[in-house]
């Protein structure tokens, strides 16, 4: 499996010499030999590789990679450019229009939030094409956590985005007391109205980050490269 790059493998590589990333690589490896899998086997740790470990400074948990063809592209709740925007996406766009004036994109591609250092983490990083959560429990949930857990770890606090009870459940050991832990329901059309519409979770991230001495997020986003999946300066 490709290693990592930035200088998360100096936090990180010690996960793959363990017995249950050594069983979940061997059954990775298969499953991109013998059936359709998502995202790119070169984007798995995307994620991690457009956001370092040293500039962490928001994490944005989801769940299961998309699982259409050519959808998953490494980045939780992001899709490559020419793709339909997803509805929770849609969602987050609403209301970041809400929170902070700005409009939405006609991609989905949420590229330039991790060139910034928002690290776009699924809970699991890989899935089969067509079969939602068919990568779950074969050891992905242990490796995130680990990632989870190195931020929790840092001195220099981070803001989590912890939407719905199963990104709330994962980040429950996180210090709430050093880092900016934001709640809400899920940006899906059947939880969104429960509490996600409202919550401004982007304003109240900047706030943070500002107030302990770091740059916002521009969380506007630019134009997009149809054929890099990356964002355009505007």
């Amino acid at each position: 499996m490709i290693q990592l790059a930035t200088d998360w493998a100096d936090r990180l590589n010690e996960e793959f010499t363990k017995d249950y990333f050594k069983k979940l690589q061997s059954i990775i490896e298969t499953e991109y030999k013998t059936h359709s899998i998502h995202p790119a086997y070169d984007d798995v740790f995307a994620a991690l590789r457009y956001t370092p470990y040293s500039s962490t400074k928001v994490v944005i948990l989801g769940q299961d990679p998309y699982h259409g063809k050519n959808q998953a592209h490494g980045l939780s709740f992001s899709v490559r450019p020419g793709n339909r925007i997803p509805p929770s996406l849609r969602n987050i766009y609403k209301e970041l229009k809400e929170d902070l004036g700005v409009q939405p994109p006609d991609h989905g591609s949420l590229h330039s939030w991790a060139d910034q250092g928002v690290l776009l983490l699924n809970d699991v990083l890989t899935v089969r094409e067509g079969d939602a959560n068919s990568h779950r429990g074969l050891g992905w949930e242990t490796f995130t956590d680990a990632v989870i857990q190195t931020l929790n770890e840092r001195k220099k606090p981070v803001v989590f985005f912890l939407w719905g009870k199963h990104a709330q459940k994962k980040g429950s050991f996180i210090n709430r007391e050093k880092h900016l832990v934001l709640t809400s329901s899920h940006p899906s059309p059947f939880a969104a109205h429960r509490g996600f519409f409202g919550s401004r979770p982007f304003s109240q991230a900047n706030t943070f980050l500002c107030n302990n001495g770091m740059d916002p997020v521009d969380w506007s986003l630019p134009p997009a490269n149809i054929e890099t999946g990356a964002q355009t300066s505007s």
